[in-house]
């Protein structure tokens, strides 16, 4: 009978299950570790360049590969995790995340180095799907599972924020194989505290891993990415074209394939839930028009105002701040009012916010940057924690697995199709600048490049005429951010009223499901 009246009351232990919230622990670890290593490569590329001597596709592909791998396996990871158990794969990732972090430490060639990236990229799909999976079967409580969401989500932002100034600390003072070593103290935490603190968990009723899905989910994904980073690099090509329609063909045979199979890898039902599918087309709109304003903002800070990479990641710090604050809060925020007004409350403060960039100029005083960058750190925390809650809320957590691999790869698809439009923007205005008189015709080519190029031309040129060089390519980087800036605005307030409709009459859950 007591067993009974406490089942009833929500307060057993399976309910409220002990250790929990260090288990949490130990799965932010995990997410503050990918999030960060997504990060950190931009500010060793110079070093790293220098030391294997990659061409310049070469060094694409190491900058790229890691997210078209990512991109490719999140859906198939998620649901493999269903299958054999998400712990399972967790800590088998994190082991192999590890591993293969030693071997991108001390890669000898561009070739080693694009392959250890690529199999970094096979490690990180098991991770991200299985974190936020494992924490809606962890918590069984609504409230505390939006907390932990929230803390989640926070740990997400603040890697992403952190990465730069672990980074640039670390380059300053060794080696650049160094931002990579620093994942095996942080994975030997997550597997030894794992094992004991983790419960297991998995769909119950299951089929087999359909590796034709995982094939076509795997080409879809990466030829669509691949075909977006293309057009945005070189202009349109026949190449980024085959790719495109490649990938096109893949992900429609997928889609064909999950809807005849009695145990898809993706149930598609799913988006019939205009909850969930409201929550994953805002997830990836409102990563469109931050990823690329992101990136560029980073160049903004280190090579228009010429701050030191360690200064350029510290500079960024309040969004972090601003993601974390508010992602904490989102939760009862969103039970106090409504789903659909936080989230398109957060989603049309980060549209102002950048809008708030197309005043910034080089001269621009860093607390108008950096409470641009607070609001934007916490609109998103409020909409991004909020959606991950609903998405994960509108399955049956026999499928949280899968609902988080949607949710992750909207994240990459959306970062690629914003770094893709928002930088051809940004470059398209750049490359119309006008060169001062007097430069050499090879060093106005170079300087046309993008403002790295501009900045290392300029160098070899004499007196005031490479000053004025450079001057005029800053000038004209900031135009591009500008335009950049506006669009972003535009696609950030379009997707928040688009979330005011799609996420009407949507509710947090109230009442705990019994494990």
């Amino acid at each position: 009978m007591t067993s009974t009246v406490r089942r009833a009351t929500g307060t057993d232990d399976t309910l409220h299950r002990p250790g929990r919230w260090l288990a949490l622990a130990v799965l932010a670890l995990a997410v503050l570790l990918v999030a960060v290593d997504a990060t950190v490569l931009g500010l060793a590329t110079p070093f790293l360049s220098e030391d294997l001597g990659p061409s310049a596709t070469q060094l694409l592909w190491i900058g790229d590969v890691y997210s078209f791998v990512i991109a490719g396996l999140l859906v198939s990871m998620g649901s493999l995790g269903d299958r054999i158990g998400r712990k399972k794969l967790l800590l088998t990732g994190a082991v192999a995340f590890g591993a293969v972090s030693v071997l991108n430490a001390y890669a000898t060639t561009p070739e080693l180095m694009i392959a250890a990236r690529a199999l970094l990229g096979v490690a990180g799909a098991t991770l991200m799907p299985a974190t936020l999976a494992l924490i809606r079967n962890i918590f069984h409580d609504p409230r505390e599972r939006s907390l932990a969401i929230g803390i989640w989500g926070a740990m997400a932002s603040a890697g992403a924020a952190v990465g730069p100034v672990v980074g640039g600390f670390l380059l300053e003072h060794f080696w650049w194989g160094s931002v990579f070593l620093i994942n095996l103290p942080v994975m030997a935490i997550l597997v030894l505290v794992g094992v004991k603190l983790i419960p297991e968990s998995k769909n119950p009723v299951t089929g087999p891993w359909d590796l034709a899905s995982v094939a076509l989910s795997l080409i879809g994904m990466v030829a669509v990415v691949y075909a977006i980073k293309e057009a945005a690099t070189h202009g349109p090509s026949w190449q980024a074209g085959a790719a495109a329609v490649i990938g096109l063909a893949a992900l429609y045979g997928f889609v064909r394939r999950q809807l005849t199979l009695p145990a898809p890898l993706l149930d598609m039902r799913l988006f019939r839930h205009r909850g969930f599918s409201g929550a994953v087309l805002a997830d990836l709109l409102t990563i469109l028009g931050l990823s690329g304003l992101v990136f560029f903002l980073s160049q903004f800070l280190q090579l228009v105002q010429e701050r030191r990479p360690f200064e350029a990641g510290l500079a960024e710090l309040p969004a972090a701040i601003g993601a974390v604050a508010t992602g904490l809060a989102a939760g009862a925020v969103a039970r106090r009012f409504s789903v659909r007004g936080v989230v398109a409350g957060g989603l049309a403060a980060v549209g102002l916010a950048l809008g708030g960039l197309t005043l910034v100029s080089q001269s621009t005083g860093y607390p108008l940057l950096g409470a641009i960058l607070l609001v934007v750190g916490a609109g998103a925390g409020f909409s991004f924690t909020v959606t991950a809650d609903v998405i994960l809320s509108s399955v049956p957590k026999e499928q949280a697995g899968a609902a988080s691999a949607v949710s992750e790869t909207a994240y990459e698809l959306g970062a690629a199709l914003g770094i893709a439009l928002l930088g051809s923007i940004v470059t398209g205005v750049y490359r119309g600048f006008a060169t001062p008189d007097g430069i050499p015709v090879g060093v106005a080519s170079a300087a046309h490049e993008s403002l790295g190029g501009a900045v290392e031309a300029a160098a070899g040129v004499p007196g005031e005429t490479g000053a004025a060089l450079v001057a005029a390519a800053q000038r004209a980087f900031v135009d591009g951010l500008h335009v950049a800036a506006a669009v972003s605005a535009v696609v950030l307030l379009a997707t928040a009223a688009a979330a005011w409709f799609l996420l009407r009459g949507q509710r947090l859950e109230a009442h705990a499901d019994h494990p």
